[in-house]
């Protein structure tokens, strides 16, 4: 079997134009799983949504119930809660696996998240943190249920979230990111970091080898990708 390996690209526009989504994945036509952001519905990938966004609206909701205060909120922090517990149980299992629990048990659950946010919603104001929760759920449904359909796919985009953040926390302190070629570069470099770390490689020694084989041979770097490459 051919494994997949694990890939982690980071890439500068200048811009938040849906244009700058559309083209850097032209022609894709695989799962895409992100955030609520627009532009990538206007790609030719099929979307899945975050569930982890959707929760946070929820618990967003809690909190403007009050301290220790059990409401509207807590069923679908529960119902969510729910699936999230199934899908720990689904750490080990293959793609397979995955889809027939979640075929047999994730299912019934969203099922009835999505019952109950229709006969809530009428009744909720819409700018209150639970309408706003709501909104989010019925705008965003058919996406974050797309993980059902296929056992690759997660339940939401938090590993995508963690490669990111180091670079979103260390970006104040790059005095070279404040140009195009300075955020080109990061890019770049936090792209070859980000991919060792998923493919299980100690950074350190992955670039040591890796400018030590370009050094001796910079025409070849197949073997020197993470997914190839064999450190002693």
């Amino acid at each position: 079997i051919n494994m997949i390996p694990n890939i982690v690209l980071f890439d500068y526009h200048n811009s938040r134009a849906a244009s700058c989504v559309v083209n850097y994945l032209e022609g894709y036509q695989g799962y895409l799983q992100v955030d609520g952001y627009s532009a990538y519905g206007k790609t030719t990938a099929k979307i899945a949504g975050c569930m982890a966004h959707a929760r946070r609206k929820f618990v967003d909701a809690k909190t403007a119930q009050g301290q220790n205060k059990t409401g509207k909120a807590d069923v679908a922090l529960n119902l969510i809660g729910k699936l999230y517990g199934i899908e720990a149980s689904l750490k080990d299992k293959n793609v397979d696996e995955k889809y027939q629990v979640r075929q047999e048990k994730s299912k019934a659950i969203i099922d009835k998240l999505h019952v109950w946010v229709i006969n809530i919603k009428d009744k909720t104001p819409p700018k209150s943190k639970l309408g706003e929760a709501i909104t989010y759920w019925m705008n965003q449904e058919h996406k974050l249920i797309t993980y059902l359909e296929d056992g690759r796919i997660n339940i939401d985009n938090n590993r995508a979230e963690r490669a990111v953040k180091p670079f979103v926390i260390g970006r104040k302190n790059w005095l070279f990111s404040n140009t195009a070629k300075g955020a080109k570069a990061s890019a770049m470099l936090y792209s070859i970091i980000e991919t060792a770390k998923a493919n299980g490689l100690l950074v350190d020694s992955y670039l040591n080898t890796c400018l030590d084989g370009l050094a001796k041979n910079p025409e070849s770097i197949e073997h020197l990708l993470p997914w190839n490459i064999k450190l002693g």
